[in-house]
């Protein structure tokens, strides 16, 4: 005798859920947890140290180039935002989404951990709404900000290297290449003075050693160079401080809550991050030129 049972319906798999409202309160305790398990983890001594051995290799070339090009970053993002403001909403959308940077193996490896850690979310019910291609794009301007704060860990360096060697506001490298280049043809000219070093010391006391402006040019591009490396591994630093003081778990749950607003495009604003870094260039530079005004 055949069965004629009507198969029981399968229940069809439920669609990602919008994570907002009453829902959104429920769920932010355990994503809280999980989003800090995940910054202990990655951006912790050991994860920061496991994370900057992917800089070891071609990173150590793409850092000058970027950090020769962030004037170019901030001046397309500030286009951007005009146009926005002016009602061009798909043109500065287009100019917002053009890659500036030379993505580098550690910004490679922090965007393929945060997309896992998305998608982590995802199979416990507590994932973002956003579309996959949304979630790529903040999460590559999530690792851009992170180069940010490279950047300034490097300027307070460079402005705190100026107080201790020369009692003097160094915010960025341009401003420090004038002393150092002063202190070392200095040293160079009382070690080759023909009466011997105490009597250079007096003499060149007396009558400072002219500077030679193509001297200033090269210290600047040394140190330049020096700094992009810094900024490289400036992370070692930076991400166990952001750690402890709770800013990359703040960081990143407001990620989260801008990819839970599927409905909304995401900003072409400029992080706050980038604006502190390029204010460091651009004090640099004004300080700079009025030392020189003054003489």
């Amino acid at each position: 005798m055949t069965d004629t049972q009507t198969p029981a319906t399968q229940t069809p798999r439920p669609a990602r859920p919008v994570i907002s409202g009453r829902e959104a309160t429920d769920a932010a305790p355990t994503r809280d947890a999980e989003i800090r398990r995940f910054v202990r983890q990655r951006y912790g001594l050991r994860g920061t140290l496991a994370l900057h051995r992917e800089a070891l290799g071609w990173d150590l070339l793409r850092a000058p180039v970027n950090v020769a090009m962030s004037p170019l970053f901030l001046i397309v993002k500030l286009l951007s935002a005009l146009l926005s403001v002016m009602g061009a909403k798909r043109a500065a959308a287009w100019l917002s989404g053009r890659q500036i940077f030379l993505t580098s193996n550690v910004a490679q490896r922090i965007e393929a951990d945060l997309q896992g850690f998305v998608a982590d979310l995802d199979r416990k019910g507590i994932g973002p709404a956003a579309p996959p291609d949304r979630i790529r794009r903040e999460i590559a301007e999530h690792a851009e900000i992170r180069n940010a704060v490279a950047e300034i860990t490097t300027s307070v360096m460079v402005f705190a290297a100026g107080l201790l060697m020369f009692r003097r506001a160094t915010p960025g490298v341009i401003s420090l290449a004038g002393p150092l280049a002063e202190m070392r043809a200095h040293g160079s000219a009382v070690e080759n003075f023909w009466l011997g070093d105490r009597l250079g010391r007096a003499w060149y006391w007396a009558f400072p050693v002219e500077l030679s402006p193509w001297q200033v040019i090269a210290t600047g591009v040394v140190l330049a160079l020096i700094a992009s490396l810094i900024t490289t591994f400036a992370g070692l630093i930076a991400d166990p401080v952001q750690s402890l003081t709770g800013t990359h778990r703040r960081r990143l749950t407001r990620l989260l809550e801008r990819l839970d607003q599927a409905g909304e495009q995401p900003s072409s604003g400029l992080a706050r991050e980038h604006i502190l870094a390029r204010v460091g260039d651009l004090s640099d530079a004004a300080l700079s030129v009025l030392r020189s005004w003054r003489g």
